[in-house]
């Protein structure tokens, strides 16, 4: 066996096998660097034709993923991979994934629905599948909410789509739903009266429709009032608590007693 001549061949090979490698990764990295410049000429693009936010983000998953996957394919085509084989070979792995990972599908379908349908949007505050918060992402499987507390829940398409789902803000305004319980002394006309009007000085509670202020319920401590403004859903929580305060104010200024608490007690038979 003539040694030095193996040697010299196998080099040979090393060497145009170390510089297709070195060839592929510099292919990877300026065919990432493009991709990820591509995603943002059209993001910028989409922003000046004022596309939806929540289209814009699914299209630019949907086309960085596709870009991607051809990026791999030509690099296998780069090492002399029959490309046409490995298209067959990827199509029958995505059946068997499809049949594996069945519910990844399932929130890529859904996904695609939500964009379509629009139940909500990105920034619209929801409650899907058990989560409260807003909507700060919808991705290609799962959809990023962000709740009241400042936690990030990441949520599978599918789930939210099977779910109820509300969105609190689809419409211009919403009711902010409050008691106030009265003393069984206090002429509830004169206090519905009063909250009226301090209710409705509060600030960003709507004039149209008025604050709703009512009778609710009667208990043993008296009557019980519910005290229902509305306003725009960006001010939910804020006209939430002024509500309250006023609620203690009205009726600290008014000399309301406190209701009484009773406590009900069971006789023992002797």
């Amino acid at each position: 066996m003539d040694f030095p001549r193996v040697g010299q061949v196998a080099l040979a090979l090393l060497t145009e096998f170390g510089f297709k490698v070195l060839g592929a990764i510099l292919l990877w990295i300026v065919g990432q660097k493009l991709i990820d410049f591509g995603i943002k000429l059209i993001r910028r693009g989409f922003r000046t034709q004022h596309v939806d936010p929540t289209i814009v983000t699914y299209l630019l998953n949907f086309i960085g993923v596709t870009l991607r996957i051809i990026l791999v394919v030509a690099l296998l085509g780069f090492f002399g991979i029959e490309t046409t084989s490995f298209a067959a070979l990827l199509a029958a792995a995505g059946v068997a994934i499809g049949a594996a990972w069945g519910g990844l599908l399932a929130n890529f379908a859904a996904g695609a629905f939500l964009v379509i349908f629009r139940p909500f949007k990105v920034g619209d505050f929801i409650t899907a599948a058990g989560v409260t918060g807003t909507v700060v992402e919808i991705g290609l499987f799962v959809t990023s909410i962000n709740t009241l507390d400042n936690v990030l829940n990441i949520v599978g398409n599918n789930k939210i789509f099977a779910d109820n789902i509300q969105n609190f803000s689809a419409n211009p305004y919403r009711r902010v739903d409050l008691v106030a319980q009265l003393h069984h002394n206090v002429d509830h006309n004169e206090a519905i009266r009063f909250l009226k009007v301090k209710v409705s000085q509060i600030p960003n509670v709507l004039t149209n429709p008025a604050p709703e202020i009512d009778i609710l319920e009667f208990t043993l401590q008296g009557p019980v009032l519910a005290v229902r403004p509305y306003c725009n859903n960006d001010h939910y929580w804020q006209v939430y608590f002024d509500t309250n305060k006023t609620i203690r104010e009205t009726f600290g200024e008014a000399g309301y007693p406190a209701p009484e608490h009773f406590v009900l007690q069971k006789l023992a038979h002797v």
